[in-house]
């Protein structure tokens, strides 16, 4: 199972790419644990500026803007 960190305010392109996420996991049946942190010195520590902020198993894979459809599927299937 991956373990996917959504990192941001709780703004709206934050609550859009933890949808996104979840739409893609279910599509490709792949099962994720899906977690929102919206700390600040959390997602400092990650060395994110600019939110979203997408963690893929420990490995920070996005920051700022929302991702686009293929970028998240390519997270979601990767090994």
């Amino acid at each position: 199972m991956k373990n996917i960190k959504v990192l941001g305010s709780g703004c709206k392109n934050c609550e859009t790419t933890a949808k996104l996420i979840s739409i893609a996991a279910e599509q490709a049946g792949v099962e994720i644990e899906l977690e929102k942190v919206t700390d600040m010195a959390q997602i400092m520590g990650y060395g994110v500026m600019s939110t979203p902020g997408v963690v893929v198993d420990g490995k920070v894979v996005h920051a700022g803007g929302l991702p686009g459809p293929d970028l998240v599927r390519s997270w979601i299937t990767q090994d």
